[in-house]
């Protein structure tokens, strides 16, 4: 297995953890009599324990190098998707959740990481299909779980199940990982690791594509609903949709990166998002809101895995920028599902989503910081590289 399989069956891995659990929500509200209050209680918990984690992950990748930090990482990772349907009650669910979060947010920094070190060394643009593979393993873990939901499967089993399966296959993947131990002569990352000075024009332009993918992917169905008076197939049609043209873009943006650049493919992307804000913002038939959630999706999709390379090569170290810029999509994907809410209780569901055009308006603006220069973001290119005295390896 080439470094670059193993890298994105990792990413796929991941995928299909979250993918996973996302499923079994309604079980676990049920199996411990959960009030929509506490539901949401107990979902804080894992961006929380995800905050918490995240800027320690950069210096565990340093002092243990980023192999063997993801492959630890993704383990613990695999093995928390277990913990919450065991938890016996409300308060081991928010424990359960804060580890979970945890994994979740440290192994996401040390993958990102480490595609950002091979990414480098290949000399071209692999980070959106990288994103692309754990919107698959998402998916279709996701179709897996919500099988095993309508037959009936207890949750416990289910996840249990899937848990040791994704602990072997990411496991087998960790094997063939690139070693990449950090040179000695490195500086060593801070221990908490916020967002640098060099990072937050990055953070930004990551902050509004995560904004503008979050209130989507949470609220789509909804609008399609309450705006256009579709039927329910017609409301999940225009999720999967979208999430279908979020992943199959991801797949195939690197061809585009390496033909446009970091910052035309940003201003591409963008233009194509907001066309795509305008359709959903005037639609009031079910088939154009459709069409307009998917060219959101095809529009930011290559957005954020281009953010976290940039990242990657403007940090003092590639584990310390992914965190910078991580901490703040983190951020806006938290945040974003709620002020959509807000405003379309507000005002109107139009309004939230013109707001949103708006974000994705002010993304394309900020595509410039993405432009690769001497110490700062955008994907190395192969001659840069050469000078370098970096080691090209084959795919």
């Amino acid at each position: 297995m080439s470094h670059h399989r193993a890298i994105a069956a990792v990413f796929a891995v991941h995928g299909a953890v979250a993918g996973s659990l996302s499923t079994r929500i309604p079980w676990i509200q049920d199996h411990l009599a959960l009030d929509p209050r506490l539901l949401g209680l107990a979902l804080l918990c894992p961006p929380i324990g995800a905050f918490i984690g995240m800027p320690t992950a950069s210096r565990l990748a340093y002092r243990f190098g980023g192999r063997a930090a993801t492959r630890v990482l993704i383990a613990l990772w695999c093995a928390g998707l277990a913990l919450p349907a065991l938890s016996p009650s409300p308060i081991w669910l928010f424990a359960a959740f804060l580890l979970f979060g945890a994994a979740a947010g440290m192994s996401d920094i040390t993958m990102n990481a480490h595609a950002v070190v091979l990414e480098r060394r290949l000399g071209r643009s692999i980070m959106s299909g990288l994103h692309g593979m754990w919107a698959v393993g998402s998916l279709a873990a996701g179709g897996i779980g919500t099988v095993a939901a309508q037959a009936g499967v207890d949750a416990r089993l289910h996840l249990a199940t899937v848990s040791a399966v994704l602990l072997v296959l990411g496991g087998l993947a960790g094997r063939h990982l690139y070693s990449d131990d950090s040179p000695a002569d490195e500086p060593a990352p801070r221990r908490f690791a916020l967002p640098s000075r060099a990072i937050l024009p990055l953070g930004v332009v990551g902050f509004c594509a995560t904004f503008a993918e979050g209130a989507s992917a949470n609220w789509s169905a909804v609008y399609i609903t309450e705006v256009t008076d579709a039927g329910p197939g017609m409301a999940a049609a225009g999720y999967t949709i979208f999430m279908f043209c979020m992943a199959g873009t991801r797949l195939l943006g690197d061809r585009v990166i390496r033909l446009l650049g970091p910052v035309r493919a940003v201003r591409t992307g963008g233009a194509v998002a907001v066309l795509g804000g305008v359709v959903v913002v005037t639609a009031r038939t079910p088939v154009p809101a459709i069409a307009g959630f998917a060219l959101v999706g095809l529009g930011v999709a290559v957005i954020v895995p281009l953010v976290f390379a940039a990242a990657g090569n403007a940090g003092a170290t590639p584990g310390e920028g992914v965190t910078g810029v991580a901490t703040i999509t983190y951020l806006s994907g938290m945040i974003a599902p709620a002020v959509t809410g807000w405003v379309a209780g507000g005002l109107s569901y139009p309004a939230a989503f013109a707001l949103i055009t708006g974000v994705v308006v002010v993304l394309t603006l900020l595509a410039q910081v993405l432009r690769p220069s001497g110490g700062g973001g955008g994907v190395p290119q192969p001659s840069v590289l050469a000078r370098e005295g970096v080691a090209r390896t084959q795919e």
